[in-house]
Formats: structure tokens, C-alpha cells, sequence
């Protein structure tokens, strides 16, 4: 195999979608996928663009595969074995690549661990995988200080050896990766992946990006390696297809940055998180010379989708998925006009739907489902029998969003937990943050419900101004107007109030739970 061709061709969206079959070996080993088989086919082909100063500029193929055996070799001094929990706590960057890389070609177990993280969040995910060894730099080393059954590995200062390191062989369901939920609803849970896990991410990512592989494309994401979003949606995929990635370490995201890095690298695919999208817009920045912009994590509404068509000459393409499975619905510009509100079709490979309480599909409102053989989902929560089974429903996986699937296109109403229930009807909270966000004076914002003796709940928006607006209840009383007119009568909220931050996970979701926690206190018992 001379690297990975891309799983889809353009042709129309039913033809893909019915004419598709996983065609997965059953020995795989994801070093392979996206080193290996290029570094023997084409040894000095660019597999990454390093701007973080992590190594070469230009790193080849032949390249990033001397640093992950080298590195391979260190592990295996260091006593890993094949089924170990080794953790990955770098930035972007050529060493953050070949850790994983080295690690699946002994058969281990990489964990992608972010460098924002403190003691606890650390610990926790550490201790959880049972990981002895953790690549790291520097900076980690201090972050992993009072961590003592840890040993920490710094590749650069490793004695690198230059023998070849052949790849052992694994099969499809054998674990190659331990991903942790973000936690916005109890403790992260690790979502254990097996090696067709990238094989798995290959359409969607593909879709999202109009067909990815095409002469020139060059992928960078804002989004860091330690997430699912930027591991599996943009670095492992653009290696394995044989698209440059670009490195480039972004502890806060910053527009002027954003712009140069795009410039600097020659970006031509980028997956901009809706956060970073939002900050694009309040700049109302625009950026040049891209062929593609992908955006998942949370719906974007038809006016970030116009806006996008401004400042980037093209239509962004939304995608689904979550940890446990992701990649399975994406909008596709090439392939069919975006619907604002939906977040695209299932991607070829990957069945979703929508049933109700009974496990019964239906064309209502009801549980988003992915049906099991999904080549990206997870394996089971690691170490977690009791949770593992409680998130399926007979051969469905629950992602739990409430969603309606119209027309082939898959709406997101909210999370199963953060539906409002208000005077008999039930709301998404996605719907009003996107209506908010069109007046000018929002910068962000989050909705929930708040518990209300008469409507059972009301809805509660908290709003983070833009720069030149200032707080009062007349601006309030604007923005419940602005919803008034735009949503239907019983869905603006009756409750706003001004904040100077919402609550955020690392990955810049709004975290609902604390929203609707402090709503529930301001209730008078």
C-alpha cells in the first residue's frame, strides 16, 4: 500500500451513500496508515508543515518516520509493552505526531492529553488509563511534577537511535487510542479506540472538506491535537490521504494570528471550531485563498453561514460526531446546498438516525442514533462495563442529542439533558443563541431553562457583550424583541443577564450544566 487514497469520488450524494462498503483489513495498524506506507512510497513527501519551531520546517515523510522509530526504540527501553497506556502531553507539533506514531508501532495505547489542563483534570486521566509513561517536553515535565508513578519522556533529549523499527502487526479492533470526553456532564469518561478508528474518520473528513485530496490542499486546524476534533479530523487524516498538515501552537486564539498562520503555511482546508468562527466574525475578518472551511462541535445558524460566504468565498461545511463516534454527518458544498439549522446527511459508511423511547425510529423529534459497525466508534469507556452499556439501546449508540432528521438532513435540537421545557413545548436552547448572535451587540451567549412554578421552565439567556456595548435593561428588553420577532412567540427568553465570560470547556463549548446550576440557584425557595 503507497499511502491511503481517498475513500470518496465525487459523484452524486445517493450514489456515494448507497454504493459505499468498508473495505478495512483485518490486520491494520494506524502507524502504517499514516507514516510508514508513505515514507516507503515517497520518502520526501511533506507530511507536516512545522510553524511551532518543534523540528524542521518542512518534515518529509522519510522524516517523521525516523523520528517515531527512534522514538518506538525509547519506549521500549523504558519497558512499554504492547496493550500499555502511554500519554501524549504536547502541543502541535512534528513530536506530537510522532509520539502517537511511535506508540501504535509497538502496539500501545496512546492518550491525547491537553497542555491547558490542570492538576486535577490531569490527574484524573492519568490515573484513570493507568498510564506509566507520558511524552511530554519541558513544560509538561513541570505539569506532571508530585505525579511520581509517572515517568515523564522527552524525545529531543533521547539518545535516537537509527534502526529501522518495523510496525507490529495489530487488527482492526485492537485499542490504539484512549480519548477522554470533555466532561461537561460528569466525570470524563475515556472512549477506547481501535486501529480502523482513522479509517472510520476518512469520509467525513473528506466530505467536510469537498472532497479532501485534491492538487494543493494543505489542512491546519486552530483546534489542538490533544482532541478528537484536531487528532482524527485533521492531523492522522491528512497524513494517511498524503495532505500536509500544518503545526502551529495556539494557546489563545487570536484573529492576527490566525490570518498569518493560514498565510505563512499556504492553508487551504481549515476546521475552525464555531468559537473561533465567532471570533472571526465580531473582527469581521476575512481570509483569502482557502478551498475549504469545516466547522463541528455545535450548530452555526444561517447567519454565520452568510457570513462565512463573505469572509471566506465559500460555504462552510458543518459536521456531527462526538468522541465515542465521530464523523458520521457532514455537510458537503460539492456534493449538495447546505440547509441552516441542519448539521448536514450521514456520511457515507455511517448510519444515523433518530428513534424514541421505545428504540423505534420515527419522524419526530427523538434520540440522534448511530447504528452499530460504524468503523469510528469507540470500543467501550475504558475500564467502564456499566457505562459502556448504558450508552447503547439495542444496536444503536446514543450520542444524547435530540435531533429530527428531515429530508435526509439531520436538525440538532439540543442536548437530551439541556431541552427546555416551557409552558407544554419543548425547546432547543441552539435555536435562540443562533437568533441572539445576529444582533450586533452579542458576542456570545448561552441558554438554558430555569425552573418556574407556572411554565415548568423559563428560558434563561446569559449574554456576553461585544466591545462598545454596555449593559441596561433596555438593551435587554431589545434583545428579548429581537428573538420576539425572529423565533416563535414563546421561545424568546424572559430571563436575561450580563455576563463578562460564560462558562467554557478547553474545546470552547459553553458549559450548560454550570449555566443551568447557577439558574436554579437564583430561584427563591
Amino acid at each position: 500500500m503507497s499511502g491511503m487514497r481517498p475513500m470518496l469520488r465525487p459523484a452524486p450524494y445517493e450514489v456515494l451513500r448507497d454504493e459505499f462498503r468498508w473495505d478495512i483489513p483485518a490486520r491494520l495498524n494506524m502507524a502504517a496508515q499514516v507514516c510508514d506506507d508513505w515514507a516507503g512510497a515517497a520518502p520526501e513527501r511533506v507530511a507536516i508543515i512545522d510553524l511551532s519551531g518543534d523540528g524542521p520546517r518542512e518534515v518529509s515523510y522519510g522524516a517523521l518516520r525516523r523520528m517515531a522509530d527512534g522514538l518506538a526504540h525509547a519506549l521500549l527501553a523504558r519497558g512499554v509493552m504492547q496493550g500499555d497506556r502511554v500519554g501524549v502531553l504536547r502541543s502541535q507539533g512534528t513530536w506530537c505526531a510522532a509520539a502517537h506514531i511511535a506508540i501504535w508501532k509497538i502496539g500501545a495505547i496512546s492518550i491525547p492529553l491537553f497542555k491547558l489542563f490542570k492538576h486535577d483534570a490531569l490527574s484524573s486521566r492519568v490515573r484513570d488509563a493507568g498510564a506509566r509513561v507520558v511524552v511530554t517536553d519541558a513544560e509538561g515535565v513541570g505539569m506532571l511534577a508530585g505525579f511520581a508513578e509517572v515517568e515523564p519522556l522527552i524525545p529531543e533529549r533521547e539518545p535516537q537511535s537509527e534502526a529501522l523499527f518495523e510496525t507490529v502487526e495489530t487488527e482492526t479492533e485492537t485499542p490504539a487510542v484512549l480519548i477522554y470526553t470533555s466532561g461537561t456532564t460528569g466525570s470524563p469518561k475515556g472512549a477506547l479506540h481501535g486501529h480502523r478508528v482513522l479509517t472510520g474518520h476518512l469520509p467525513g473528513v473528506e466530505m467536510s472538506h469537498d472532497f479532501l485530496g485534491q492538487p494543493g490542499d494543505c489542512l491546519w486546524t486552530p483546534a489542538d491535537w490533544a482532541w478528537i476534533g484536531g487528532l482524527f479530523d485533521v492531523l492522522m487524516p491528512g497524513l494517511a490521504i498524503g495532505v500536509p498538515v500544518v503545526a502551529a501552537r495556539m494557546t489563545k486564539f487570536s484573529v492576527a494570528e490566525c490570518v498569518r498562520i493560514v498565510s505563512e503555511g499556504s492553508v487551504k482546508n481549515v476546521f475552525f471550531p464555531p468559537t473561533a468562527l465567532r471570533m472571526l466574525k465580531a473582527e469581521d475578518a476575512r481570509i483569502e485563498g482557502l478551498r475549504s472551511v469545516a466547522s463541528g462541535g455545535e450548530p452555526l445558524g444561517g447567519e454565520m453561514l452568510d457570513w462565512g460566504r463573505r469572509a471566506f468565498g465559500l460555504t462552510i461545511n458543518e459536521f456531527y460526531g462526538q468522541t465515542e463516534c465521530n464523523m458520521v454527518g457532514s455537510s458537503c458544498g460539492a456534493l449538495f446546498g447546505p440547509r441552516p439549522g441542519a448539521l448536514g446527511r450521514a456520511v457515507p459508511g455511517h448510519e444515523v438516525a433518530v428513534i424514541d423511547g421505545e428504540g423505534v425510529e420515527t419522524r419526530g423529534e427523538g434520540d440522534i442514533v448511530i447504528r452499530r459497525g460504524s468503523a469510528s466508534m469507540m470500543l467501550e469507556y475504558y475500564g467502564k462495563p456499566h457505562e459502556t452499556a448504558e450508552k447503547f439501546r439495542g444496536d444503536w449508540l446514543l450520542t444524547g442529542d435530540r435531533g429530527v432528521i428531515e429530508g435526509g438532513f439531520i436538525r440538532f435540537v439540543g442536548r437530551e439533558d439541556d431541552v427546555i421545557t416551557s409552558a407544554g413545548y419543548r425547546i432547543g436552547p441552539a435555536e435562540i443563541e443562533d437568533c441572539l448572535l445576529t444582533h450586533d451587540a452579542v458576542a456570545t451567549v448561552g441558554v438554558v431553562g430555569k425552573p418556574d412554578t407556572l411554565r415548568t421552565e423559563i428560558i434563561k439567556a446569559y449574554v456576553v457583550l461585544r466591545a462598545g456595548w454596555d449593559a441596561s435593561p433596555t438593551l435587554a428588553e431589545t434583545l428579548q424583541a429581537h428573538v420576539k420577532e425572529r423565533l416563535a412567540s414563546y421561545s424568546y427568553p424572559r430571563e436575561i443577564e450580563f455576563l463578562d465570560a460564560l462558562p467554557m470547556t478547553v474545546t470552547g463549548k459553553v458549559i450548560r450544566k454550570d449555566l443551568k446550576a447557577r439558574a436554579a440557584a437564583e430561584v427563591v425557595q
